[in-house]
C-alpha cells in the first residue's frame, strides 16, 4: 500500500511538473505558439533521458538545480529586505505591513480559502521522505541523513516561509496570479529589464528538479517492491549503470498520460493532478507513521535496535501527524469543485489496492519463503 500510494503521489507530481514547465516556458513569446502538450512532452523526454543514463548524472543535475534555487532565494531575500527597509515604491505602492493590513489582512480570501488550498500546501511540502530513499545510495548514511534532516527545518523556515512573508509585504495579494510565479510578478513590477525572465528560468529549473526527483525515487521504490513480489517484475530491471530503468519507465509512462491531459484540458491539468497527488502524499505519510509506530514497538520488545538518531516524543508525534493528515483529507470535502471529486477516488484506489493484494499475495509469500530459506541456509 505504501509503495503504490508513493507511486501515485510521484506519478501525479510528475504530471504537475511537466504542466508547470510547459506553462513557465510559454511565458516567453517565442514559445507561446507551441502547444502546451508538446512542451510537456519535451520536458519529460529530457529528464527521463538524464535519469536513465546514470545516478551520477541525476545527482549532477540535481546539484546544479539546487545551486540555482538556493542562490536565487538568497538573492531575493536580500533584495526583498532592502525594498521593505527602504520603503522603495513598487508599482506605485509602498511596501510594508500595510500591504497586508490594507488589503484584507492575513486571510484576504477568508478562512475557507485557507482550507481549500491546504492540500496544495501538503503537496508543496512533500518529498522530505526522499532523504530516506536516498539513504540507500549514500556512502555514510549514519552521518549524512541526520545532518540532512536537521537542516530541513531551518531551510523551510528561512527560504519558504521567509520568501512568502516578503512577497506579502512587497505587493498586495490580489496582484499575484496562479498563472505566473509570484517571483516573476514581483520583479516584473519592479521594472528592471530581464529580471522577470531570469526568475521565470529559475522556477522552471525548480519544476525540472521536482520531476527529476520523482523519476529517481519511484524507480527505486518500484524496484524494491518488484523484488518482494508486489510490483511488476520488469520494474526491477537494472541497466549497466545500475539504474532501475523499468520502474522509471513505468512512471514516465504515466507522465505520457499527463501529456494527453495537457492536450485535452490545458487549463485544468495542473489543479487536477495536484488534488490526486495529495491523496498519494497523505497515504504515503500515514503509512510511514504507522510503520514507525510498529518499528518503535518492536524495538521496545528487543526485536530491533533503534539508531541514536530518533524521532522525538514518539508515539505522540506519529499520532498527531496522522490526525493532521486525515484532517487535511477531510478539509478537501469543503471544495465542491475538485476536492470532493478527488475524494471520490479513494474508494476506487482502495478497491484496486485490495484486488492487487489478492492477485500477488501468493507470489509475495513465495518470495518471502525463498528469502527465509536462503537465510537459514547461511547464503
Amino acid at each position: 500500500v505504501a509503495g503504490w500510494m508513493y507511486f501515485l503521489n510521484w506519478s501525479m507530481t510528475g504530471i504537475a511538473d511537466i504542466t508547470a514547465i510547459a506553462l513557465y516556458t510559454q511565458y516567453w513569446s517565442a514559445f507561446t505558439t507551441i502547444p502546451q502538450w508538446v512542451l510537456a512532452l519535451i520536458a519529460l523526454a529530457v529528464v527521463l533521458g538524464v535519469n536513465l543514463i546514470s545516478v551520477k548524472y541525476f545527482g549532477e543535475m540535481e546539484f546544479w538545480f539546487a545551486i540555482i534555487k538556493v542562490a536565487t532565494l538568497v538573492a531575493f531575500l536580500f533584495v526583498g529586505i532592502f525594498l521593505v527597509a527602504t520603503q522603495h515604491p513598487i508599482d506605485g505602492q509602498t511596501p510594508g505591513l500595510n500591504m497586508i493590513t490594507d488589503h484584507g489582512g492575513f486571510m484576504p480570501g477568508g478562512t475557507m480559502s485557507v482550507v481549500l488550498v491546504m492540500q496544495g500546501v501538503v503537496f508543496a511540502y512533500a518529498a522530505l521522505e526522499l532523504v530516506g530513499v536516498a539513504a540507500g545510495e549514500t556512502a555514510d548514511p549514519q552521518k549524512v541523513v541526520p545532518r540532512a534532516v536537521n537542516s530541513i527545518m531551518w531551510r523551510v523556515g528561512l527560504f519558504y516561509c521567509g520568501s512568502v512573508l516578503l512577497l506579502a509585504l512587497l505587493l498586495p495579494s490580489s496582484v499575484y496570479s496562479s498563472n505566473e510565479s509570484p517571483f516573476v510578478t514581483l520583479f516584473s513590477k519592479l521594472g528592471v529589464g530581464g529580471i522577470g525572465d531570469i526568475m521565470n528560468l529559475v522556477v522552471l529549473t525548480a519544476a525540472m528538479s521536482s520531476l527529476n526527483s520523482g523519476l529517481y525515487s519511484t524507480g527505486r521504490i518500484l524496484r524494491s517492491m518488484a523484488m518482494s513480489g508486489s510490483a511488476p517484475k520488469f520494474t526491477a530491471r537494472m541497466n549497466r549503470s545500475q539504474v532501475p530503468y523499468g520502474g522509471i519507465l513505468l512512471t514516465a509512462g504515466v507522465g505520457v498520460l499527463g501529456v494527453g491531459l495537457n492536450y485535452l484540458l490545458p487549463h485544468d491539468a495542473f489543479e487536477i493532478v495536484i488534488e490526486v497527488s495529495s491523496i498519494g502524499i497523505i497515504g504515503t505519510w500515514v503509512m510511514i507513521m504507522v510503520a514507525h509506530l510498529a518499528f518503535v514497538r518492536r524495538a521496545k520488545q528487543g526485536l530491533l535496535k533503534r539508531p541514536s538518531f530518533r524521532l522525538p516524543w514518539s508515539p505522540v508525534t506519529e499520532i498527531v501527524t496522522i490526525v493532521f493528515l486525515l484532517l487535511v483529507l477531510g478539509l478537501m470535502w469543503n471544495d465542491p469543485e475538485t476536492g470532493r471529486k478527488t475524494l471520490m477516488l479513494i474508494p476506487v484506489i482502495a478497491v484496486l489496492l485490495v484486488a492487487g493484494w489478492f492477485a500477488v499475495r501468493r507470489r509475495i509469500q513465495r518470495e518471502a519463503t525463498q528469502e527465509l530459506t536462503k537465510l537459514t541456509d547461511g547464503e
